[in-house]
């Protein structure tokens, strides 16, 4: 598999600001590439919860992760600040792939690029679930 190109931020059309805590670091003195994984979580998640479309424990249809993916491209360490960008890069009938670009302090090129494809499914049965109409307006917001 090919690494992508290095994202800039004008790549993604939403931000979100991710704190660095000190255990983040590994014994190499910089973030572990597990935390990077929660990053991409938190900045998919942090905004559908903002736009109101994801309510835990009331939403009937939710985001399963199916797959997820990120390439390096340089190093983060505590105590730097971390943003992260979103965008949408696909939208299928019950799928959805995100693109989450990680920015190492105001540096404009991404530290790491991931992606986290999330498959909707009603909350009871845990089947596929075509998307609402309100999440896709919010995706197509994003898509790039």
């Amino acid at each position: 598999m090919a690494k992508p190109d290095r994202p800039s931020r004008a790549d993604f059309p939403v931000f979100r600001q991710i704190t660095t805590r000190w255990m983040d670091n590994d014994v190499y003195g910089h973030v572990n590439n597990a935390v990077y994984y929660s990053f991409l979580d938190t900045v998919v998640s942090g905004h559908l919860m903002e736009a109101g479309i994801i309510v835990p424990g009331k939403s009937r249809v939710i985001g399963l992760a199916v797959s997820s993916h990120c390439d390096y491209f340089s190093q983060i360490a505590f105590p730097d600040r971390v943003t992260g960008g979103l965008r949408v890069d696909r939208i299928g009938n019950s799928s959805v792939t995100y693109g989450v670009g990680i920015f190492r302090n105001d540096e404009d090129q991404a530290a790491a690029l991931g992606q986290f494809v999330h498959v909707y499914v009603d909350v009871d049965s845990h089947r596929p679930t075509p998307l609402p109409d309100d999440l896709r307006a919010v995706l197509e917001d994003l898509l790039r």
